[in-house]
């Protein structure tokens, strides 16, 4: 939400008013979407619609404001999609309804149909009043969200569960920007329904046993002073990139919760773009070794898989989490994003690779191994912010909670 006195009050309500406002929201939530908040600047906002800056200031005083009225947008769409699919009578058709609607709303902003939707990545960034006002809105999307599992259809449905699912869900449909461009638009109906296939039934095969097992050695500690110093640095900017977004999560800030000098935060990183690096290649570093480990396990693929879904959302609530947020991303120089796309999408592929050996000795239900892989990530990623919805979960209860109802299917008890 925009400040309130940002708009001339003689102006506010006229069509034309209207119509450039929208213009410079989707002209802002695209440069967000490439460059972050923090590589949204007014100016470039204003160039983009052919505006000078001055003229954008009298819309939004603020770039912060501006970013706001992003973000609010965003839900606000988002909003609209799950009033229409409640719509529906069936928890299943609720379902499919909605994602469809997603998936057809991809698809018209692809094709410029539409007006792109601002990733929420830096939403915690924002300054107040605008922070709560748009977290509130955020609330209220994912409350009527909830109501497809708050229903008489579950009686064994608790509160936490339906508030785990609903997380589970919202994530799938944030994570679509981050691999459904890898499909054609023939191809979005497939897509739905594999996705759809997963959500109702998981990749348990009829008759399994979800009963995952811990990942011994994993996660490795540090060997020597140097590497457990580094470490816990790295591991102090991960905390506060996600809970603050790049923007809120300033050197200053860095160092004082390490209790160091801005002199010492530099003489480990250039500058803060390489320690945001740096903090992906760790988080990609424990993933993969945890996919080694857990590879390495005697037993089948499907014993396998529950092992490294359990451990990667166990550890996402550990002293030694979280992972860094895919969201921050979007705050990189684009000769940097594309390097650790590059190393994600490895990552992706080797989650593929096991569902594939799954799949081929009839221990994982036959799904499309891409599309399970996109959703474990989607599920992996966000799974250090269920706390923000499901107050209290505590690292031994996340996994059945929250990793269980994607493996075993999300209408499963």
């Amino acid at each position: 939400m925009v400040r309130s006195g940002a708009y001339p009050s003689a102006a506010v309500g006229t069509p034309r008013f209207a119509l450039k406002r929208d213009a410079i929201i989707a002209a802002a939530a695209e440069i967000i979407n490439r460059r972050g908040v923090r590589g949204m600047t007014l100016a470039d906002v204003a160039a983009s619609v052919g505006l000078i800056t001055t003229s954008v200031t009298y819309y939004f005083k603020r770039k912060d404001d501006l970013a706001a009225a992003c973000f609010m947008c965003a839900i606000q769409r988002m909003e609209a999609l799950v009033v229409e699919a409640m719509a529906e009578a069936a928890p299943s058709d609720r379902l499919r309804r909605l994602v469809e609607l997603h998936l057809d709303l991809d698809r018209r902003i692809r094709l410029g149909e539409e007006p792109p939707l601002a990733a929420l990545g830096d939403i915690r960034g924002l300054n107040e009043p605008n922070r709560s006002a748009t977290v509130a809105a955020y609330v209220t999307l994912f409350r009527k969200a909830r109501e497809l599992f708050l229903t008489d259809s579950f009686p064994w449905m608790t509160k936490r569960m339906a508030t785990a699912r609903t997380y589970l869900l919202i994530e799938q449909m944030l994570w679509f920007a981050s691999w459904l461009h890898r499909y054609d638009l023939d191809d979005y109906s497939r897509v739905g329904v594999r996705m759809l296939d997963i959500l109702n039934n998981g990749l348990m095969v009829p008759g399994g046993m979800w009963a995952p097992e811990g990942l011994e050695g994993w996660p490795p500690q540090p060997l020597d002073v140097a590497a457990r110093s580094r470490d816990t640095f790295l591991l102090a900017a991960t905390r506060l990139v996600n809970r603050h977004g790049y923007r809120g999560a300033s050197v200053e800030k860095i160092s004082a919760a390490l209790n160091v000098t801005k002199g010492s935060f530099y003489h480990h990183n250039d500058a803060k773009d390489d320690l945001v690096v740096a903090c992906f290649q760790r988080s990609f570093d424990l993933v993969r070794g945890a996919q080694t480990v857990a590879m390495h396990m005697p037993g089948d693929p499907w014993r396998q898989l529950s092992a490294l879904t359990r451990a990667l959302v166990e550890h996402q609530l550990s002293d030694r989490g979280p992972l860094l947020r895919i969201s921050a991303l979007s705050a990189l120089p684009q000769t940097l994003r594309a390097q650790v796309i590059e190393a994600s999408n490895r990552l992706s592929d080797r989650f593929a690779g096991l569902i594939s050996d799954g799949v081929a000795q009839g221990v994982i239900r036959p799904v499309d191994p891409m599309i399970a892989a996109q959703m474990l990530n989607a599920t992996f990623n966000a799974a250090a912010d269920l706390r923000d919805h499901a107050s209290g979960v505590t690292r031994d209860q996340v996994a059945e909670l929250y990793a269980k109802p994607l493996l075993t299917g999300v209408f499963s008890p």
